[in-house]
């Protein structure tokens, strides 16, 4: 019965094959769970699936089979993915017709041979590569669009260190504020460096802007009392690999009661404003009651033009804003009723001319804490109550982690896709449809040391981009920052 239930072609694709596989000689061991102690051999629904597969599965045919929605990709994997190196769908040994009624006429000596058929899904894998190793607490890497192909890797303690096109990490870090960062070393505990965006026109006038959580003695508003401050600083003059801490510049404070839902990304758009990305701070009902200070635009997203003359405000407002001239909303804000953005990234391509600005932010769902969504930031919507973009079920314990929309040139068929993935490492991918303007939602399969060298460890902290679009993943195999654990790993696509 669950084999016929979907309509899903991809599914219907996979099942098929399922169904085929009940007539092989290796039906036994894919079928039959084997005897272990008190536990008796028992018949399965679903063949053994190649670990490597299992989540791939999971994927494509979650919300098409009964029972899928009630059970996370981990916990399926952990009942369904062969675990002791048996035979598992849909690596197993079958028969390929060559001989006369094939093609192969030049292989007629293997005719009726059993042969092992490589797996359709082995050739649509990506692979990664390992770039870097030795990070504390990778959180996030950027390019800073000088021509360099120099990339910003961000760790959490308050260091960014240069990864150079040399393949070289530089001693001395680009930027050093670990003594005013304030950054939590727990599980969940989201303090720390959080972002670094460079001003579009960074090659002549040497701008950056970072956000991080501080400590503020003139914020007494409780026990986890810390602000989330924006600020503005320019590289050296007399070295291009290093930032004058002279010149810091404070741009934004805004005060936090919680450790969670923080936000701080950073981004310019297209049209050179600098949009902040503010998480709702976790903050209650009864939190706005008691506690004075609080800023307006948490669960927001502010749009600045950092493009000012004026020598006593760091930026002005764009007159574009949607609260330009309003009294009820702090005139920065972009959009609001974000709960966590977890990253945003802006389209440096978009394919419709209608739209000259496309922002995905990953996020939670302040309705249904345990599910998350993808938005498509747009001016003046309320995502409160705005339709996300997609809305994903509990399909694992992990967070959700934006990443990028590639942009590059060495993975053609990711092209124009948003690639992201939550914290336990199961990436998917986004893309619209030209005809129909919607987004379909795939997994992205990442292959196993078969087919690829290198494989991927440790839960997922970020994602990266570079000056030519390539896309990275940042992980970490510890939750505290001071082992040097972390990692960056760059996507391949072993078909170039």
């Amino acid at each position: 019965q669950i084999l016929s239930v979907t309509n899903n072609t991809e599914c219907a694709k996979l099942l098929e094959e399922i169904r085929c596989a009940h007539c092989s000689p290796h039906a036994q061991n894919l079928f039959h769970s084997p005897e272990k102690g008190d536990t008796p051999e028992r018949e399965l629904t679903l063949p053994y699936l190649c670990r490597d597969y299992c989540k791939e599965f999971y994927y494509t045919c979650r919300g098409h089979i009964p029972g899928f929605l009630q059970t996370t990709a981990d916990e399926f994997c952990y009942y369904y993915a062969r675990k002791d190196g048996g035979v598992c769908f849909p690596d197993f040994p079958r028969k390929q017709v060559r001989g006369p009624a094939s093609n192969s006429l030049d292989h007629m000596e293997e005719y009726d041979k059993e042969e092992e058929i490589s797996r359709k899904h082995k050739h649509n894998c990506f692979c990664i590569q390992e770039v870097v190793s030795g990070l504390r607490q990778p959180v996030g890497a950027v390019h800073c669009g000088d021509g360099s192909h120099r990339l910003f890797i961000l760790e959490k303690e308050g260091y960014v260190k240069i990864f150079t096109p040399e393949g070289d990490i530089l001693k001395e870090p680009f930027l050093d504020i670990h003594k005013l960062v304030q950054s939590g070393i727990k599980g969940g505990d989201e303090r720390g460096l959080l972002s670094l965006a460079f001003h579009p026109n960074y090659k002549k006038n040497g701008k950056l802007y970072v956000s991080y959580t501080t400590n503020q003695e003139r914020w007494a508003i409780g026990p986890h009392d810390h602000i989330l401050r924006v600020v503005e600083y320019t590289v050296s003059r007399k070295n291009p690999h290093q930032v004058d801490m002279r010149t810091a510049r404070v741009f934004l404070e805004v005060a936090e009661l919680h450790r969670k839902h923080l936000g701080g990304q950073l981004l310019f758009g297209p049209d050179g404003f600098l949009y902040i990305f503010l998480g709702d701070g976790m903050i209650t009902l009864d939190d706005m009651e008691e506690m004075d200070g609080l800023s307006d635009f948490t669960g927001s997203v502010l749009r600045l033009n950092v493009n000012t003359d004026l020598c006593n405000v760091p930026y002005s407002i764009p007159r574009s804003n949607p609260h330009f001239n309003s009294t009820n909303q702090p005139p920065e804000i972009f959009a609001h009723g974000l709960h966590n953005p977890g990253r945003c990234a802006v389209d440096r391509h978009p394919t419709d001319v209608n739209i000259n600005l496309t922002i995905l932010c990953s996020d939670s769902n302040g309705k249904n804490r345990s599910s998350a969504r993808i938005l498509q930031i747009i001016k003046g919507k309320d995502y409160e109550s705005e339709p996300s973009l997609l809305e994903f079920k509990p399909f694992s314990s992990g967070a959700l982690v934006g990443g990028f929309v590639y942009r590059g040139c060495q993975s053609e068929r990711l092209y124009g896709s948003y690639v992201f993935g939550d914290r336990n490492g199961n990436f998917l991918t986004l893309q619209q449809s030209p005809a129909t303007k919607q987004w379909q939602e795939k997994p992205l399969c990442l292959g196993n040391t078969g087919s690829c060298r290198g494989f991927f460890s440790g839960p997922v902290l970020g994602f990266g981009e570079d000056e030519l679009g390539e896309i990275y993943i940042l992980s970490s195999s510890k939750s505290m920052t001071q082992p040097h654990s972390g990692k960056l790993y760059k996507i391949i696509d072993p078909k170039r």
